[in-house]
């Protein structure tokens, strides 16, 4: 996977993959792009953007375009960022996932993260409904 990848694609990608819940804007991943601390890694079928401060990186997003899914993308994506971090001298990484997201949380599983903690009412679904945040880490070998 290649790291030519624009703001403007991250949105278009995000946008597709996100309908439950707000998508990121350019404007977003662009002023996030901008921190010293933040890279994306991926193409605009399937991308991670990730925060590594400190020793530890944080999955900020990682989404997959509704034509690619279920081709294994997002575990290479996956598997990318964590030898970028583990290379950047990372020893940790974390995440935050929805708690009705399945096929996220079976992904997060199979590479190696477990649960640790729960932001409740975290994602907001409508103004009545809110989805609680699985938070979930894993050692960076």
């Amino acid at each position: 996977m290649t790291n030519a990848l624009t703001p403007a694609q991250m949105a278009v990608t995000h946008k597709a993959a996100f309908t439950q819940s707000r998508p990121w804007s350019e404007t977003e991943f662009s002023d996030l792009l901008s921190n010293r601390f933040t890279f994306a890694i991926g193409d605009k079928r399937c991308f991670a953007l990730i925060q590594l401060i400190a020793g530890e990186a944080e999955l900020l997003t990682i989404a997959t375009h509704p034509g690619h899914q279920r081709q294994g993308l997002a575990a290479m994506v996956m598997t990318a960022w964590h030898e970028q971090a583990m290379h950047q001298n990372a020893e940790r990484a974390f995440l935050d996932v929805a708690a009705d997201n399945a096929p996220a949380i079976a992904l997060y599983r199979k590479c190696g993260y477990a649960p640790h903690g729960r932001r409740h009412g975290y994602y907001k679904r409508s103004a009545k409904e809110s989805i609680d945040a699985i938070v979930m880490q894993r050692a960076l070998p």
